[in-house]
């Protein structure tokens, strides 16, 4: 036979229970939607960097930097892709239009 302070002790467990997954639920959405931002943003600059680097020590129309081309441009697609918005290195901002220039290191 169950007791009734065993009842309530049960009853308090699974409040809490459903309380605490409650807040780890809806408070690490949050977090993890800032970190997919900043990682974004972190992949963009670092292929911008990447790509200048290549220029600077190969030339512009070197293998290297068309690489580095290619990487930037999958960087910036994937960023669409995942926030349907860009961040522009040049500006420091991010840009909301589809609108980059694949040749804009040419």
């Amino acid at each position: 036979m169950i007791r009734r302070h065993q009842l309530a002790s049960a009853a308090t467990t699974f409040v809490s229970g459903a309380i605490l997954t409650t807040v780890l639920f809806f408070g690490a959405a949050p977090r993890v939607h800032a970190e997919d931002i900043d990682h974004c943003q972190r992949r963009v600059a670092h292929a911008e960097h990447e790509l200048h680097e290549a220029i600077e020590k190969h030339g512009r129309n070197s293998h290297q930097a068309s690489h580095e081309r290619h990487e930037l441009q999958e960087a910036r697609e994937r960023c669409w892709r995942e926030q349907h918005r860009w961040w522009d290195e040049h500006e420091h901002r991010w840009r909301s239009d589809r609108d980059w220039n694949e040749h804009d290191h040419d």
